[in-house]
């Protein structure tokens, strides 16, 4: 069974064979696992969304709702990125920050994300403008974007993330800081125009 196509699997899971899913599932599990790991450098998130990737995955198939445009795995991946930039949008928070001064009402980038969204177009483009600033973080230092992670997709408060980084509240201004003026900096040098 492990040499049969991924479309000769999903086309005997549908008739009932559960075998074929395990198969399936475990083929692609590494590769998809990496996928959701690399956009959120969190385990246990990583671990929850993969399940919740195969929980939908599974109920599309039952439903007869798969039909087979491209491959199994660009597919789940698609799930995968959707129920990630989901999460993001649920767990974010109205935060407003600026390079200079963090407990006042300027503009943030991150302003853009945090409103309600009013109908389907203003979600897509909530979403796209959320997958425009995970693609922008991967620009960052490692630190800089943990930070960022914590503060607008976690909603830490800055000694809550001094604590979960073992750091003074002092580095981890700094470092926000200096992730939001490189964040504006990557904007303008790739020319990206985030806006509602």
């Amino acid at each position: 069974m492990n040499t049969k196509t991924d479309s000769w699997l999903i086309s005997e899971y549908r008739k009932g064979n559960e075998k074929t899913l395990a198969v399936l599932i475990k083929r692609h599990q590494k590769d998809l696992f990496s996928f959701i790991f690399y956009k959120l450098m969190d385990e246990d998130l990583a671990n929850d969304i993969f399940q919740d990737t195969f929980m939908k995955i599974i109920v599309t198939l039952k439903e007869g709702r798969y039909n087979e445009e491209g491959k199994f795995i660009l597919w789940a991946k698609r799930i995968a990125h959707n129920l990630i930039i989901d999460h993001f949008r649920l767990k974010s928070k109205h935060v407003k920050v600026s390079e200079t001064s963090y407990e006042n009402d300027e503009f943030s980038i991150f302003d853009l994300i945090a409103g309600k969204e009013e109908n389907i177009e203003e979600r897509l483009i909530s979403q796209q403008i959320q997958a425009d600033l995970m693609k922008m973080l991967v620009y960052l230092p490692e630190n800089q974007q943990e930070v960022i992670r914590l503060r607008f997709f976690d909603g830490l408060s800055f000694k809550e993330i001094a604590d979960h980084t073992d750091t003074s509240i002092n580095t981890t201004l700094g470092r926000v800081r200096y992730a939001l003026i490189n964040l504006r900096k990557i904007m303008e040098d790739h020319n990206i125009i985030l806006t509602r």
